[in-house]
């Protein structure tokens, strides 16, 4: 299996949710390449990557009545609670569907920060949010 890792077709333009993505990715490549023996603390640290992650941008969207935000958040709460159930196996000794979550992963993630991800980004730049004045 090939380690996803962040590339440049990823960037938004939004630092501050560039660099969660980049995180997101990071840690993904970290759980995908992880030994048997640290597959579970590799999750782990995904999935609570992925609920702040996810939870930052639901409030954002929340904050500026997002028109899309009902599906975006839905893929949010959707895909953590996937994440969360494939760490409950994992910890009980089933790896296998956390590796096979990993593995399909980075496309799901790929196309959700291409098309959701990129349209909430081009909004924040342009209502000026506090964080758009940041990036």
């Amino acid at each position: 299996m090939q380690v996803l890792k962040w590339t440049p077709a990823l960037w938004l333009g939004f630092e501050p949710m560039d660099e969660m993505n980049r995180e997101f990715m990071e840690l993904l490549g970290r759980a995908q390449a992880a030994p048997d023996d640290q597959v579970v603390p590799a999750w782990q640290e995904l999935v609570q990557h992925a609920a702040a992650h996810f939870g930052t941008e639901d409030d954002w969207m929340r904050r500026e009545a997002f028109a899309t935000a009902g599906q975006h958040t839905m893929e949010h709460r959707v895909v953590l609670n996937l994440l969360r159930e494939g760490l409950g196996q994992a910890q009980r000794g089933d790896l296998a569907p956390v590796r096979q979550m990993a593995s399909e992963l980075g496309a799901w993630f790929s196309r959700h920060t291409q098309t959701l991800d990129a349209a909430l980004a081009l909004h924040m730049r342009r209502v000026g949010t506090p964080e758009a004045a940041a990036a």
